[in-house]
């Protein structure tokens, strides 16, 4: 694979890209404006130079990076590309209009990847213009970082597709996992119930946002407290992930937490809103309860 498509140029998505472009690939970036898709790559860009600052690239090695990387205002620009990767917002409606979008200009042999961390790979692929050539790839933040993809087929992914995009997540550098199309796969049924369960505690006043992140990775060596990775993450993809796992399982133990719930309605989203279980307003964070 060669040329690459990412569709969204939002958190996930420019780590996607900046990713594709450090190992040898071609990208084209798109959002639904070139305006953002051109944010995008500015940010990748000053992401870069912090790797350059930190003498982790040369200055050379980054410019060749960033020129890789071509923002595109049209899906059409994508035709080309051997595998596009959706990386939209966790919501299903969003993503299957973006799947139908992709009907015109989906080469005959590229794959349709969604980077999606709750959401049925098999349903979804009902919109995409070739069930047999739709998998999940589920990356994880931030993603130039962060060693692992989750690989997803759904029922109608075919052997060829799987053996490509198990090949391309190991060409990015990856290792990758196979998981089947279960709710939240292997990695978030896991952990995400976790940090879930970090605020129900919080909510119930066991103990405090400093204390439940220290307890946490002093007791288990995680390196982020899970109120701190929650905030991370966002709070409302957190809390969209777990209406997902209740909706789909029908089990309360996924039920999210009333404070999250809450956070979530007041737009504390985390860091990026600049409020969550912490505040980012001044130098340090510091926690709001």
């Amino acid at each position: 694979m060669k040329i690459v498509g990412v569709i969204g140029a939002g958190q996930m998505g420019v780590g996607i890209a900046q990713t594709a472009a450090q190992t040898g690939h071609s990208v084209r970036l798109s959002d639904i404006s070139l305006e953002l898709a051109e944010k995008g790559k500015a940010g990748i860009g000053k992401s870069l130079a912090r790797l350059v600052a930190k003498e982790k690239l040369s200055e050379d090695q980054a410019q060749a990076i960033l020129a890789a990387i071509t923002p595109v205002g049209e899906l059409a620009a994508m035709a080309e590309a051997d595998i596009i990767i959706e990386a939209a917002t966790e919501r299903e409606e969003v993503k299957l209009k973006i799947f139908e979008s992709t009907a015109s200009i989906l080469a005959p042999s590229a794959i349709l990847a969604t980077n999606t961390s709750s959401l049925s790979i098999t349903r979804m692929s009902r919109s995409a213009p070739d069930q047999s050539r739709f998998i999940g790839m589920h990356f994880f933040n931030p993603v130039p970082v962060m060693p692992l993809v989750e690989m997803i087929p759904g029922l109608a992914t075919s052997d060829d597709v799987i053996i490509r995009t198990k090949a391309f997540g190991e060409k990015l550098g990856k290792t990758v996992v196979l998981a089947q199309d279960d709710p939240g796969f292997v990695v978030n049924r896991i952990f995400v119930p976790f940090i879930n369960e970090a605020i129900f505690v919080l909510g119930n006043g066991t103990g405090s946002i400093v204390d439940i992140d220290a307890g946490v990775k002093l007791g288990l060596a995680h390196p982020m407290g899970p109120l701190e990775l929650a905030d991370f993450i966002g709070l409302d993809t957190l809390y969209e992930i777990m209406m997902v796992y209740l909706r789909t399982t029908g089990d309360s133990k996924y039920r999210p937490a009333p404070l999250l719930q809450k956070y979530v309605e007041a737009g504390w989203f985390g860091r990026k809103s600049g409020r969550g279980f912490y505040d980012y307003s001044g130098e340090k964070p510091t926690p709001t309860r």
